[in-house]
């Protein structure tokens, strides 16, 4: 039997600091979680008999396994942990939610990964929750930019997250 870990998924907490201003440093503390959309697709047959081997059971749903998926998922740590980077692309998903994009996959080859994730404030704290990840291979259209500082300064304000303008 092959077994697969998901710890690199574990929940974890990630330190942003916004620099812009270097007299005054601005600390962005958040705890990051992923959902099972980061590993498993949903598939057109998926209750065929090798697809039910794979599937994944959580609390609200089940999903099968995807291998392409969960080999990216790997990576997942630390692109969260580079979002605030300058050449870190964040941009609009739509629905509320952010994305990045653009990593190498296991074959060196770069491709876009679409890494949809939200931010709210729960029990007084920050929370980036990872809601799906998956390879784009229709590439990524026309996006809007946004400055993943700008998310967590109004997410610390508590003012509306920077919506997508049309």
């Amino acid at each position: 039997m092959i077994r697969f870990t998901l710890d690199h998924l574990n929940a974890h907490w990630t330190e942003y600091v916004d620099d812009r201003d270097i007299d005054h440093p601005i600390p962005y503390r958040f705890i990051v979680t992923y959902g099972l959309h980061c590993f498993t697709k949903e598939v057109e047959n998926a209750y065929s008999e090798q697809s039910r081997r794979l599937i994944y059971i959580s609390p609200r749903e089940s999903r099968p396994f995807n291998f392409d998926r969960y080999t990216l998922s790997k990576q997942l740590p630390d692109i969260i942990r580079s979002l605030g980077q300058k050449n870190v692309l964040v941009c609009h998903a739509g629905y509320g939610s952010f994305a990045t994009v653009k990593v190498v996959d296991s074959r060196g080859i770069e491709i876009d990964y679409w890494i949809v994730f939200v931010v709210f404030r729960e029990k007084k704290k920050f929370r980036l929750h990872v809601t799906s990840a998956y390879p784009k291979s229709e590439g990524i259209g026309k996006i809007k930019k946004v400055n993943f500082f700008t998310i967590a300064s109004n997410l610390l304000k508590g003012k509306a997250l920077p919506k997508r303008q049309k």
